[in-house]
């Protein structure tokens, strides 16, 4: 039984940080707006990681750690990739950075000499796609798999060269960085601030925000920069074998590579001068978070190859947090959409790496009282990434005695209502629920939001507006909103506002697993959502389920399933439901006319490290060709392929008679569902 009660748990963690490192994946690369610093990210990704690595069973394929990044912004034509971007491990210490190295030797048998360190710039990783020496398309990295198409924007950088010198390959990927300099992101915010416009946040978002105009003559006006460091597809000519060969040719061939790149012949010397790298950050005109070291030696890098969304060749070695001091003042709090209390902290206004830090970051009230943080203490404050910052804790010594301990509020602070802590839950919750003056803002705004319902242009500004003007109390009361109604809020023009009601419109036709995400159900977000609209199919057959159907739904705990249950019974759920329906929302999932494909009927599970595929790809491939995904072995299963360090799904798929597949009998498995060459272009 407690093994039972340990997997659960565990599931239940790792499903809670997957919705928040897709969240947060999300708000990083596809809206530039992140949330949370570097640090806090990189803890939430480790943590998963090694519940992953502990309960083999619960890894799965749509995991973040399969994957890079986020999916590919709306708003610009999709670009495949053909060979995938791929991120980089971190290291955050000489001694990480030595283990890495202890990796290398290990798998390779031998010592490896030189290495090449590269600055490793705060911008936008993009991919430059030149045909007979010409640029033909300039994309974002996106999810690594899939970018967005912004060469009209590219081509307006003056480092990107719209044409090559003759010795470049016909057919060349250039992959790079696209930033700005301190000097030209000050100059475009003192412009900025002369038009009374917001200010952008820093040098990186403002790069990323530029490159991603819709209009690229606003590009063009922006001082951006390219430097190249990597090549994704290289043909009609031979390629370096050298690292610091590649960015030699890449230099001849028109690119701008940074003069800061440097070589290292040993891992000793690596480590130093990454250290040193530390200390002459500040003296460089551009961000950098770290450095990028890669073996020098290319044909080590295809003997090495990549272990799920990283290449083993190669690291980057981050840089610690920004930290200061100062006091803080008191201690805040905000009501989110399910009524939870979520404590920020309130500070002597303190400069950290440039910017001035007034508010941070505090996880809840445990969390307050494990780090003993009181009111009035000086503390430490954490500023990682460029984003938001958070409080890691008091400076004991600088006590004066007038401390205060920092307790909950027994009663909301926004409506007044009783707040209750359920037990074994980190949060406590105010009971107002939709009388609730804070909780009504948040779940209007979550439901309008992009993972949502998508409607363009409803952001909290005009979320905070609707409600104030009394025009939006529920969801519906969104589709009721009058293009007359919408131009008369201060700072909307007529034009935003009928585009803004198109946009109010075009959400009616959103998937029903959009409607079941907006609709703010406790632990249940994009991936949950899905599964439950691809389960039931329409909203009144979700409806009608029992509890004991829910939790029997594939990917759906007790835990979950019960809140779902408890959440869709209520009678305001109903109430809103039935006001959508009204308001002509189309709660079905859309499914698709059945096509027989090689693989229709099967069902896959992966588990292990596949050295020629990532997870990813092997997925799309298997989908493309009829198959289903699972995430765990079941009497359902009919296929699982097997690669390095399996772990419990071999063992259950051997128990069951399960059809076993090495990665050698995976892809002949493959090139037969394919058909003969002549016929792969039709298919």
């Amino acid at each position: 039984m407690s093994r039972s009660v340990d997997l659960q748990e565990a599931q239940e963690r790792v499903e809670e940080l997957r919705r928040l490192i897709n969240y947060h994946n999300y708000q990083y690369h596809a809206l530039d707006a992140p949330e949370i610093s570097d640090g806090e990210y990189d803890a939430l990704f480790n943590e998963l990681r090694a519940l992953e690595e502990a309960h083999p069973e619960l890894a799965s394929p749509d995991s973040p750690t399969q994957r890079v990044g986020s999916a590919a912004q709306s708003g610009f034509t999709p670009v495949t990739h053909r060979i995938p971007m791929l991120s980089l491990a971190n290291a955050f210490s000489p001694d990480q950075l030595n283990a890495w190295y202890g990796r290398v030797r290990n798998l390779l048998g031998r010592d490896v000499e030189g290495f090449v360190l590269e600055p490793k710039l705060d911008g936008l990783a993009v991919s430059l796609l030149y045909e007979d020496r010409r640029l033909k398309v300039g994309a974002t990295r996106g999810d690594g798999t899939v970018g967005d198409d912004t060469t009209p924007n590219v081509r307006t950088i003056r480092t990107v060269p719209l044409t090559l010198s003759e010795d470049a390959p016909n057919l060349l990927e250039v992959r790079g960085e696209v930033y700005l300099s301190r000097a030209a992101f000050k100059r475009i915010n003192d412009e900025r601030a002369a038009n009374g416009e917001p200010l952008f946040m820093n040098p990186r978002n403002s790069a990323a925000g530029s490159l991603r105009q819709l209009d690229s003559r606003v590009t063009a006006r922006r001082p951006l920069d390219f430097v190249a460091y990597a090549i994704g597809l290289w043909e009609g000519k031979d390629l370096p074998r050298r690292q610091w060969e590649l960015l030699e040719s890449l230099r001849q061939f028109g690119f701008k590579v940074n003069p800061r790149n440097s070589y290292a012949r040993s891992i000793d010397d690596v480590a130093q001068r990454c250290l040193d790298w530390e200390h002459e950050r500040e003296s460089l005109d551009y961000d950098i978070d770290g450095v990028v070291v890669k073996i020098d030696d290319r044909a080590v890098h295809d003997e090495l190859g990549s272990v799920g969304r990283e290449p083993r060749w190669a690291i980057a070695y981050k840089f610690p947090p920004t930290q200061a001091t100062t006091i803080l003042r008191d201690i805040g709090i905000n009501v989110g959409r399910t009524g939870s209390l979520n404590p920020f902290a309130i500070l002597e206004p303190v400069q950290v790496a440039g910017v001035t830090i007034k508010l941070a970051s505090l996880h809840n009230e445990e969390d307050i009282a494990r780090k003993d943080i009181r009111i009035g203490d000086t503390v430490i404050v954490q500023r990682a990434g460029e984003v938001i910052p958070q409080v890691i804790g008091p400076v004991i010594t600088r006590r004066t005695g007038a401390e205060r301990p920092f307790h909950m509020p027994t009663s909301c602070p926004v409506c007044g209502a009783p707040v209750v802590k359920p037990e074994g839950e980190a949060m406590a919750r105010c009971t107002g629920g939709a009388t609730c003056p804070a909780q009504r803002y948040e779940q209007i705004r979550h439901f309008a939001s992009k993972p949502a319902m998508d409607i363009d242009g409803f952001g909290e500004k005009l979320t905070a507006a609707v409600i104030e003007a009394g025009l939006v109390r529920e969801p519906a009361d969104i589709y009721a909103l009058s293009q007359d109604q919408l131009a008369s809020l201060e700072r909307l023009a007529d034009k935003s506002a009928a585009n803004l009601v198109a946009s109010i419109e075009g959400s009616k036709s959103r998937p029903l697993s959009r409607v079941i995400h907006a609709l703010g159900i406790r632990y249940v977000g994009e991936r949950t959502s899905e599964i439950l609209a691809e389960q039931f199919g329409t909203m009144d057959a979700l409806l009608a389920a029992s509890e004991e159907e829910l939790v029997a739904t594939e990917g759906i705990g007790p835990k979950i399933g019960h809140s779902i249950f408890e959440f869709l019974r209520s009678g305001r759920t109903r109430g809103i439901i039935e006001g959508l329906r009204a308001a002509g929302v189309k709660m079905v999932q859309a499914r698709g006319q059945a096509v027989e494909l090689p693989l229709t009927g099967t069902t896959w599970v992966l588990t292990g490290r596949l050295e020629k595929w990532t997870r990813l790809a092997a997925e799309e491939r298997i989908k493309a060709l009829g198959g289903r995904i699972a995430d765990n072995v079941t009497r359902q299963s009919t296929h699982v392929v097997v690669g390095e360090d399996p772990g419990s799904k071999l063992r259950r798929a051997q128990q069951l008679g399960t059809t076993i597949l090495d990665e050698v009998a995976f892809d002949a498995q493959l090139a037969k569902a394919s058909g003969p060459p002549e016929n792969e272009t039709a298919s």
